[in-house]
């Protein structure tokens, strides 16, 4: 450990800010946002002299204690972007340094001068192996086929799930090209969901565990749809053979929906077409399919494995699987392409294992198959196609010798069982994380307006003199017309309030009126109809309805909960956990490390119970920080914790609790705990902070032990909550 002390200029102030090394240099810069709210990917930290950038834990370490920092304005960025793809080379690809690029580029004029002689210029077997996927891609422009696989998408539900993605990042107004790129993800997600991986089919008559008993001949309704293999297997319980046709025809593929990583590319390809996406089926000699499609919002090729439902992740299969790649082809409506650079960062090692034919003769025969897709384009769109497969090369060009973000841990294999992982040595870690993790936004107003919300709906219940299970039941009556409005497509929403018998109409229409706030912070609103009956319907933007409503019901479903415990429903009631007020939002999170994709840090802001924040190596000890908005001073007076939904030898059992309002130059302790267990699942402890009168911009959990640390190297949790003193 090194503890300094630096005094950083920023404009015309100087700022004092202690240093650990322990922390780390990304903490280092979130203590800098803390005090000039410059956001850490837009900090310049330069010495004092101004010639030495600061960009790592050992510069911190060994520069002088007076820095300056220098905001990167977006006019600064464009010309640095503009000079990066002029020279090829960019501090933001992470360029390996001169020397080793100079060792792996003689390694690769080795292995081209070894391929020279060791392969043939026959490149009969390689067209061969690709030329059959240009038919299977035509399939995916067939109007009979798109129609069949849209038929299939919940297409409502997934844009709006679409749409709750972007408002959590704090996007409400997304373009279309933010909306489409959002879409195509969530069809990831669902058809990983919907579609079913088949290691040995279960029987057809008893439906029990089978054997693989070789191939069999195929039948004539088979072969209508592409099926030349099929896979036998016996019952290991009532003998009956069960056939596993493997079908190359998509449309088949999305009745059926189960196959292996061949039928679940071509069919997810196929849907990828269907709704407009510039779409390629990748073949990987190496004997694996995945997908491409063309990002208008990024701007370039993004990949998608719908076996694993991972996208974006090119190195994937090399670092992750351990793959040892030869060729990835991309085919395509409009060309065939050799895009095996875009999966590799070590080419001069791939180039040894392409031995089927030479490169020159790879290229050739890849410039003829794309000139046959090609032969009946107008001019006008062959230029567009050709000034994008410029822009392609040279962005795989720069990006094969950028360096890994060693931060970022990616999986080995999870499609197909572990043994048959195992055979084909892509079995490796179960999930990946990582490890710096960036400043997150948290958006998350409307949980706080929720919880503020059911102030006034116990209030009420106490000025009728109702018990603590009859406001529970007025409560049910609420959850169950929200449910409805839940199930209901996310533009339309309308619902009448369901009356329970036991509930009087003329109770329930005097108690509406404190449920206004609530329904405010859904973008709700409550209506009267002809017949005196209740409707609630949307009243503004509906996503930010689909964005607040499982926090609602969750909340909800406490509140009912802790109200059926609550022996003397009175005034002493209504105060804190039962009354959660002032909760602190729409502040800025970083943590030590988080699981991607879906256990990110602001995971345990958000209100619901459907995420969770997990640190993959966060067992041992690990830390979370939230910084108020706008620096804002707060005083804490309590804080909640949820378990998540499983593991439980993940729950945190000892930690520290701290503020600081020096942004983070200095820590106070506002909480110690030891030893605390959470006995199921969901479950929400609370806990109080003894009044230090501290005002605080930004607060940091230190999480030092989790349940179980000996079977477990992780942490994980469903929520956290803090709340402030009320002004």
């Amino acid at each position: 450990m090194v503890a300094r002390k630096f005094l950083v200029r920023h404009d015309d102030s100087d700022f004092d800010v202690d240093y650990n090394t322990d922390d780390g240099f990304e903490v280092f810069k979130f203590q800098l946002f803390s005090l000039t709210s410059i956001p850490p990917d837009e900090q310049k930290i330069l010495g004092e002299d101004g010639d030495r950038v600061v960009s790592s834990d050992s510069d911190l370490v060994t520069i002088s204690e007076k820095l300056r920092l220098v905001s990167i304005s977006e006019e600064d960025k464009e010309k640095r972007e503009e000079t990066a793809e002029s020279s090829q080379k960019s501090d933001s690809e992470f360029l390996k340094s001169d020397e080793e690029l100079a060792r792996i580029l003689q390694a690769e004029e080795e292995a081209l001068l070894l391929q020279q002689y060791a392969v043939g210029e026959d490149s009969s077997q390689f067209e061969r192996r690709v030329r059959p996927y240009i038919s299977r891609v035509l399939m995916y422009e067939d109007p009979v086929r798109q129609e069949a696989a849209r038929k299939s998408v919940p297409v409502d539900k997934l844009e709006e799930k679409a749409l709750v993605s972007l408002a959590r990042e704090g996007n409400l107004k997304p373009s279309k090209s933010e909306q489409d790129h959002a879409f195509l993800l969530q069809l990831l997600f669902w058809f990983k969901q919907s579609f079913s991986w088949v290691n040995a089919p279960p029987c057809d008559g008893c439906g029990k565990e089978t054997s693989n008993q070789g191939m069999g001949a195929a039948l004539p309704t088979e072969l209508s749809y592409g099926a030349t293999r099929v896979e036998l297997y016996r019952c290991n319980f009532c003998s009956r053979i069960t056939r596993f046709p493997r079908y190359n025809d998509p449309l088949k593929l999305v009745e059926t929906r189960k196959g292996r990583c061949g039928e679940w590319a071509n069919c997810f390809t196929l849907y990828c077409r269907s709704f407009g996406y510039e779409s390629r089926l990748i073949l990987d000699f190496t004997d694996h399919v995945w997908t491409e499609c063309y990002s208008e919002s990024l701007g370039r090729w993004m990949h998608l494995d719908p076996c694993e439902g991972v996208y974006d992740k090119p190195l994937l299969y090399e670092k992750g699987w351990n793959k040892k790649l030869n060729y990835a082809i991309a085919i395509a409506r409009d060309g065939v392409y050799d895009v095996t650079k875009r999966y590799t960062r070590k080419w001069h090692e791939v180039l040894s294992r392409r031995t089927i034919t030479t490169e020159s003769s790879v290229l050739s025969v890849l410039t003829s198959l794309t000139k046959e897709c090609r032969r009946s384009l107008t001019i006008e769109v062959l230029s567009v196609l050709e000034d994008r497969d410029k822009t392609e090369r040279e962005a795989i060009e720069r990006g094969l010798h950028a360096t890994d973000d060693v931060s970022i841990s990616l999986p080995g294999r999870q499609s197909g069982d572990k043994e048959w992982r195992i055979s084909r040595s892509e079995f490796g870690s179960d999930s990946w994380g990582c490890s710096s993790c960036p400043v997150r936004m948290c958006t998350d107003e409307h949980v706080a307006e929720i919880y503020n919300a059911f102030s006034p709906v116990l209030h009420k219940f106490l000025e009728h003199s109702l018990t603590a299970h009859k406001g529970a039941e007025v409560l049910k009556i609420v959850e169950e017309t929200l449910i409805d409005l839940k199930k209901l497509p996310y533009k339309t929403r309308r619902a009448f309030l369901k009356l329970a018998p036991t509930t009087g109409t003329s109770l329930v229409h005097q108690l509406l009126p404190s449920f206004n706030a609530l329904l405010n912070a859904l973008s709700l609103k409550s209506e009267l109809d002809a017949e005196g009956r209740v409707q609630i319907c949307l009243a503004g933007d509906p996503v930010k309805t689909s964005l607040a409503l499982p926090v609602v019901l969750h909340a909800l479903d406490e509140l009912m909960n802790d109200l059926h415990k609550c022996d003397n429903f009175g005034k002493d009631s209504l105060s804190f956990p039962l009354v959660r007020l002032n909760r602190i939002c729409s502040g800025s999170v970083l943590a030590s490390g988080e699981e991607l994709p879906f256990g990110i840090a602001t995971a345990a802001f958000d209100g619901t119970r459907m995420s969770k924040w997990e640190e993959p190596n966060g067992a041992q000890g690990c830390w979370i920080m939230y910084k108020t908005k706008d620096n804002q001073m707060k005083e804490l007076v309590a804080y909640e914790l949820m378990s998540a939904n499983d593991a439980p030898e993940r729950d945190p059992m000892d930690w520290v609790v701290e503020g600081s309002d020096d942004g983070g130059s200095s820590w106070h302790v506002l909480d110690e705990q030891t030893s605390q267990l959470f006995d199921k699942r969901y479950q929400r402890r609370s806990y109080t902070i003894r009044s230090t009168g501290l005002q605080s911009n930004i607060f940091r959990f230190r999480f030092l032990k989790v349940r179980d640390v000996k079977s477990n190297s992780r942490l994980q949790l469903g929520s956290i909550d803090l709340y402030a003193r009320c002004n």
